[in-house]
């Protein structure tokens, strides 16, 4: 499997699934067409489980959002364990000469250890060289390594398992010098440092590898129970623990004095864009959370069954969520939450959710409505939200408010465009600056 199926375009991941359907089994008819979507209905972001109507702010944060996580975390995406698990902060390569003068750049190894096992991640760190104060952070996870995201010949090579794909480099599941920068088009690093911020990016992989091997590598085993052997049905899946993940990170940049933490950005493109909003609802010191492309468990609505489906991403990811959310695999109206909700966990900090025109497996039209949705809780807070239920125009941001959005031309990417309009979001955000 190549890495760039490995990502996967909608074509792509449509194709993975095909191919990995039993002999014989026919698949089940995907919708792209809107008059084939099936009546359903949202679970109200406004009422509490025993029905009272929740109408102020307080009420969301005291009684309601709690169910809400509760759902998520016990049905969707899983609990992470308790464990006496010790982190450590070890300092590697610093160089504040890099990409010719414009960057400091730094490595920051993050070690998890209990008693006789320990498990390692590796940070990337780019911030403006010449900085006078503490800069605001983008941090992302990536597909490949750190290394493919710049050609920067100082970046540390993963030593992590990758998918094979000798086309860019990585032979065996080892990666090499050969791939360098060959995710560079998804992360412009140079026009993030030019515009004043900073970038963090770890290896998804790092901390759990993308494949179904029943939990035995990553960071799972170091939270498992006496004679424990897999996460409970109830317990943490891969996107939990890559949202973790991205939780340590931040432990991190509140500790290194050139990073304003209190501005930090989370952000992933597909699968990652489904952690990236998990972890802004999961960890309110992500100040602002940003989904590209997430669709399925991520921004779209589960319960249209638009593209990719429940059932589709459950047979085809069996790790990602955990075991409960398999109940619901072509049982969709069953879901006791939808992705609204996931959204108005992260009220009232900035959201942004973006989609592509072409993108019909992440279901476009499905993730913005679940942006539009969430604005009912944003509201409590005084925030300002999408107020219609049609699309805007396509590569027609709507940036200057708390809740944006945009759907541009092209396929399932993380672009230029869509980086430029995070930045000015950002700017809108954390500088006061105006957005187009």
């Amino acid at each position: 499997m190549s890495i760039r199926n490995f990502i996967g375009g909608a074509a792509g991941c449509l194709f993975l699934w095909l191919a990995h359907l039993p002999a014989g089994q026919e698949p089940t008819k995907v919708i792209y067409d809107e008059k084939d979507v099936p009546p359903y209905t949202l679970p109200e972001a406004l009422v509490a489980g025993g029905g009272k109507r929740v109408t102020t702010a307080e009420e969301w944060i005291t009684v309601r959002r709690p169910e809400v996580l509760e759902l998520f975390s016990s049905q969707v995406y899983g609990r992470v364990p308790r464990a006496d698990v010790k982190t450590e902060f070890l300092p590697g390569r610093t160089d504040r000469s890099a990409l010719g003068g414009a960057a400091v750049r730094k490595e920051i190894t993050i070690r998890f250890t209990r008693g006789a096992l320990s498990h390692a991640i590796s940070l990337l760190l780019y911030l403006p060289a010449g900085a006078k104060k503490p800069v605001p952070v983008f941090l992302g996870l990536n597909f490949a390594g750190n290394h493919t995201i710049s050609s920067d010949p100082g970046i540390s090579v993963t030593k992590s398992w990758v998918p094979t794909d000798v086309e860019s480099g990585v032979m065996d599941h080892a990666a090499t010098p050969l791939s360098r920068g060959v995710a560079s088009s998804s992360w412009p690093v140079a026009r993030i440092l030019e515009r004043g911020y900073g970038l963090a990016t770890i290896y998804y992989g790092d901390i759990d590898p993308d494949f179904d091997d029943g939990f035995k590598n990553g960071i799972h085993p170091l939270f498992y129970a006496a004679a424990q052997i897999k996460p409970a049905p109830d317990q943490w899946g891969s996107i939990a623990a890559w949202a973790w993940g991205l939780s340590r990170a931040m432990d991190y940049l509140e500790t290194d004095p050139d990073v304003d933490a209190s501005r930090a950005a989370v952000l992933g493109h597909s699968r990652l864009g489904k952690t990236a909003l998990w972890a802004g609802a999961t960890d309110p010191r992500f100040a602002l959370v940003i989904s590209n492309n997430s669709g399925c468990g991520g921004a779209a609505l589960s319960k249209r069954i638009f593209g990719e489906t429940v059932g589709i991403i459950n047979d085809q990811f069996p790790h990602w969520f955990c075991g409960n959310f398999k109940k619901y695999s072509n049982n969709e109206p069953a879901l006791p939450v939808d992705q609204h909700l996931l959204i108005a966990l992260i009220a009232p900090r900035s959201v942004y959710v973006a989609s592509a025109e072409q993108d019909g497996w992440a279901d476009p039209k499905g993730e913005y409505l679940s942006a539009f949705h969430a604005g009912s809780v944003y509201k409590l807070f005084g925030k300002t939200v999408l107020t219609s239920e049609s699309m805007p125009t396509v590569n027609r941001p709507v940036i200057r408010q708390d809740v944006g959005y945009h759907v541009r031309s092209g396929e399932h990417a993380l672009s230029r465009y869509d980086w430029e309009r995070y930045l000015d979001f950002a700017d809108y955000h954390f500088r006061g600056l105006k957005a187009p």
